[in-house]
């Protein structure tokens, strides 16, 4: 019958598109991951405080798109494929406070872009492609806290770039492609405590690359091809808690003036280290929590290699 035709045609057919992401009136907080979604969604309620839209295949940003939300703080965008944005994007957000671009396709942003978003404390640039630091995108930023640059393409850091940074803390830099820190290059950031340089190509470090940071407190410095350091360039750190040095090509060593408080944590494992009486006396005086202690070994004299440096440091040894 011509009825049970028609319902058969109707089962048969695929099922209709999924619902796009929807606001509810007067909520604070959006949030949209759906994996088809191409289009910023519209109609959001003037209330919204926070906007999370990740995971989507977001490719690009109209200028107004955030024009509707002018009370926004918090504007997470991570794991789309957006590969630029407009200069506009954020000046009708100046109450800004928190921007997560992890894990698109930026290749480089608008020299203004932050321009109108001086309340902007966290700012995470990770896992995109950008190839150059603009100094102009930090020029109106001095509330920023925490910078996350990570996993990009980044082969050099301009002097000063960071300056107007005053009030930042945490500095992230690893996974790029730096051989050099040009002297200046931590110009202003006297109340940094975090920097992370994990994973570039660093040869070498200029003699004050920390003078201008006395507040650090975490350095990371793991995964690069360090051959040796420039004497007291820790001189200035005397709040220094976490040094990682690993995994890199030296064989000397100098540390931060042992202050009160908390042992440095000291990682230096995976280098060729020199065992003799300099290194020992050192490790000695400074008693530092030495990490990976089984994989610090000493590279030469040739009577000492293979041997864990951390036995080396001990009273009984009366080697020198």
């Amino acid at each position: 019958p011509p009825g049970r035709i028609l319902l058969l045609v109707l089962v048969l057919l695929p099922p209709g598109p999924a619902a796009p992401c929807s606001s509810q009136p007067n909520a604070t907080r959006f949030v949209c991951t759906e994996p088809t979604l191409r289009t910023f969604p519209a109609g959001l309620p003037r209330t919204t405080l926070s906007i999370s839209v990740e995971f989507t295949a977001l490719a690009s940003l109209p200028p107004t798109a955030l024009v509707p939300v002018p009370l926004l703080q918090e504007l997470h965008l991570s794991s789309n494929r957006l590969a630029t944005l407009p200069a506009a994007l954020l000046r009708p957000v100046p109450a800004l406070r928190v921007l997560d671009l992890t894990n698109n396709l930026l290749l480089d942003l608008p020299t203004d872009i932050f321009t109108g978003a001086p309340h902007l404390q966290h700012l995470v640039l990770r896992g995109n492609r950008l190839r150059a630091l603009r100094p102009a995108w930090f020029q109106h930023l001095p509330r920023l806290l925490w910078l996350d640059l990570g996993a990009n393409a980044l082969a050099e850091v301009p002097p000063e770039a960071f300056h107007p940074l005053r009030s930042l803390r945490s500095l992230d830099l690893s996974h790029n492609l730096l051989a050099a820190l040009p002297p200046g290059a931590l110009a202003g950031l006297g109340a940094l405590e975090q920097l992370d340089l994990e994973g570039n190509r660093l040869l070498t470090l200029p003699p004050a690359a920390f003078a201008p940071a006395p507040a650090l407190r975490l350095l990371f410095l793991q995964d690069n091809e360090l051959r040796e350091l420039p004497l007291r360039i820790f001189l200035p750190l005397r709040h220094l808690r976490v040094l990682d040095l690993a995994r890199n090509r030296l064989r000397a060593l100098e540390l931060p003036p042992r202050g009160p408080g908390p042992a440095l944590e000291l990682d230096i494992s995976g280098n060729p280290w020199h065992c003799g009486c300099a290194l020992r006396a050192l490790l000695r005086s400074a008693a530092p929590l030495l990490s990976a202690a089984a994989d610090t070994r000493c590279a030469s004299p040739a009577h000492r290699r293979g041997q864990e440096v951390a036995a080396l440091s001990g009273a009984g040894d009366t080697g020198c």
